[in-house]
């Protein structure tokens, strides 16, 4: 009875750790609620506040969550703080942020450049991390130095080169959100906005009187060019355009840009002065004029800006529900619990890790809906989306295999490949908003969205087969549990997938060629990108040739399927690294250390896997004949 109940009662447990991620964050005595749910545009894309905060401080500091400890400014009470808190500062009193060590510099080389101290609790410096008043001393040199990096072509630069570039930017975006709703220097932003639309008609007719060689008032002139000086400087900056358009258009604009415009005689929006007095109420801890001036500001938008409004809060609810996190989470287990069923036999155990894999796949799959109709594109858009789809594709393969096998290999692999894949796009977000704007040269039309498709599930297949191949060769290898009939059903489903492979990459490749032609003018051009896919389709269908000519048999099989591994991975990171071609985008040279390693643990797998079979714990002890039967070794494998 507890063996049947098993399966259901890990998945309801799991379903109700997962319900529970949904419910909302403990309300505060400001409302960061209604806060994370304002929209706002930057790089390109219409987004809420909430996730701004998520990405922005997830690329400075590597993670959505602030240790405070000891840091804590007057508005925190606990060690850490999320992400909606820490940009309320960083916008409206970055007096207090700047003191936060949220700048992760780990370079020995960079960390000495800058003159950052070393590791030293008691003075609330923890050696990775650093605030900007720490940095801030050096930002000319940081500059001089930044500009000097940037005149190296990419593939040349340095470890401690590549640092700085990254570093830099977190400076720059850090910039541009303490310059999003006032001046990083105000202290009193709602006076000084009333001042200086008092002093517009005056400052005006100075600047004219100047200009005309007649005489006018120095001090309106100085005070009135003091201010547009930075309000430019804000808007040199492009920060996140918070000001809603006036009229039909969708032209958001930056605080900056208007208060530039208004001494041209433009109105100053509502908005900017609702934003002021949010800024002033938050910099004097006055939780209700804070919600005030909020309510007030969203009640401004609830008109004529309601679809934007829902979209926000549509992404709030993704942020909060962390689908592919949490799916992650769950794939953990339910692989862990295929691989113990592997040395107990246990079928509740791979009954349990099919339920558990069934709900993740649920949750992945909500997750990857959700993205498609957030952004109103195909599901692969970058690298991230990419990483997701295969995780998804892979994880589909899998659950279809164990459906035919039912011996817990098909769970391992919907479970390993979800989790790594899932890990790769964890990594990949670091890189900023995963969300983004799709690049002019990626203009989407209906062959991207059936290339993209298409081709990635001829990746995610391939990725599947050599995983498959692992699982022979570790179980073969190293445990006992390779028997004669599971080491064939490997085999056989490493066979079928590489078909399926194959198919869906050479038709893939060719609906990228179509799609290639209709954007670019010219079905194939020798992209690095494209090279890549093609030696996908060729190496495939080069194992089924020497499959059906018996040059290779199971233990071949298994060896080039994880040598496809190799080539899948470096058709779909390695390329980018090269710095050339239409494809190199969106991806950063330190991933070049993790695609080696990885491509050096797939050269020692084929190694052991060209180990004779009497050396392989499964075989060990069998006579050669009987060995021969089981791993069925090739004059090539």
């Amino acid at each position: 009875m507890l063996k049947r109940l098993l399966p259901i009662v890990l998945t309801a447990i799991m379903a109700v750790w997962f319900m529970g991620q949904l419910a909302p964050p403990k309300d505060t005595d400001y409302d960061f609620s209604k806060f994370g749910k304002l929209p706002l545009v930057f790089n390109g894309r219409l987004k809420p506040m909430d996730s701004l905060a998520r990405n922005s401080l997830l690329q400075i500091d590597e993670f959505q969550t602030l240790d405070l400890e000891p840091w804590k400014g007057p508005l925190e009470s606990h060690e850490t703080t999320n992400a909606l808190p820490w940009l309320a500062n960083v916008m409206m009193n970055p007096q207090v942020a700047d003191d936060w060590p949220v700048f992760r510099v780990d370079n020995p080389d960079l960390i000495a450049f800058l003159k950052l101290p070393d590791r030293n609790i008691e003075q609330h410096e923890d050696g990775e991390h650093y605030s900007w008043n720490q940095i801030a001393p050096s930002l000319d040199a940081f500059d001089k130095e930044n500009e000097r990096v940037e005149a190296i072509e990419s593939a040349g630069r340095s470890a401690y080169d590549r640092d700085v570039v990254k570093v830099h930017e977190r400076m720059e975006l850090y910039a541009q959100l303490k310059n999003a709703i006032q001046p990083e220097d105000s202290q009193n932003w709602k006076q000084e906005l009333a001042d200086y639309e008092s002093l517009i008609p005056d400052g005006v007719a100075a600047v004219r009187a100047q200009q005309a060689g007649k005489k006018y008032n120095d001090q309106v002139f100085n005070a009135f060019l003091g201010e547009l000086q930075r309000f430019d400087y804000m808007s040199q900056l492009e920060p996140p355009l918070i000001v809603p358009p006036s009229d039909s258009s969708n032209d958001w604009k930056s605080v900056g840009t208007v208060l530039l415009e208004a001494a041209k005689g433009k109105s100053i929006p509502a908005a900017v002065a609702d934003y002021a007095g949010m800024a002033d109420a938050f910099r004097n801890h006055d939780a209700g004029g804070f919600n005030s001036a909020l309510a007030d500001l969203d009640a401004s938008l609830v008109p004529r800006f309601s679809h934007a409004l829902a979209r926000a809060r549509a992404e709030v609810f993704f942020n909060q529900m962390q689908p592919f996190y949490n799916a992650m989470v769950i794939y953990v287990l339910a692989g862990l619990l295929a691989i113990v069923s592997w040395f107990n036999l246990s079928e509740a155990l791979r009954r349990s890790a099919v339920w558990l894999i069934g709900l993740a796949f649920l949750i992945h799959t909500t997750g990857l809906i959700y993205r498609i109709v957030l952004q109103g594109r195909p599901p692969v858009t970058n690298l991230y989306s990419s990483a997701i789809f295969i995780g998804w594709g892979a994880c589909l393969l899998g659950m279809i295999l164990e459906r035919f096998y039912k011996n817990g290999i098909g769970a391992v692999v919907s479970a390993g490949m979800g989790f790594v894949t899932l890990i790769i796009a964890q990594n990949l977000a670091l890189d900023g908003d995963t969300m983004e704007m799709m690049r002019a040269v990626l203009d989407t039309n209906f062959w991207l969205a059936t290339h993209v498709v298409a081709v990635t599930i001829g990746y995610a297949s391939t990725f599947v087969a050599g995983f498959l191949a692992l699982i022979y060769i570790v179980r073969g290898a190293f445990t006992r549990t390779l028997d004669k009939a599971t080491a064939q059903s490997l085999a056989r489903m490493i066979y079928g997938i590489v078909c399926f492979a194959t198919l869906f990459s050479f038709v893939g490749t060719v609906l990228g060629g179509i799609w290639a032609d209709q954007s670019w003018g010219r079905f194939w051009g020798w992209d690095p990108k494209e090279n890549g896919a093609l030696i996908i389709v060729l190496w495939n269908a080069l194992i089924l040739h020497l499959r059906w000519g018996g040059m290779i048999r199971e233990r071949g099989l298994v060896n080039c399927a994880v040598f496809g591994n190799i080539v899948t991975s470096w058709s779909w990171f390695g390329v980018n690294m090269l710095g050339i071609g239409l494809h190199s985008y969106g991806f950063t040279e330190a991933a070049f250390k993790w695609l080696s390693l990885f491509v050096a643990s797939q050269l020692g797998f084929i190694a052991i896997g060209l180990l004779p079979p009497r050396t392989w714990k499964s075989f060990a002890g069998k006579v050669n004949a009987q060995s021969d039967a089981h791993a069925g070794p090739s004059p090539a494998p």
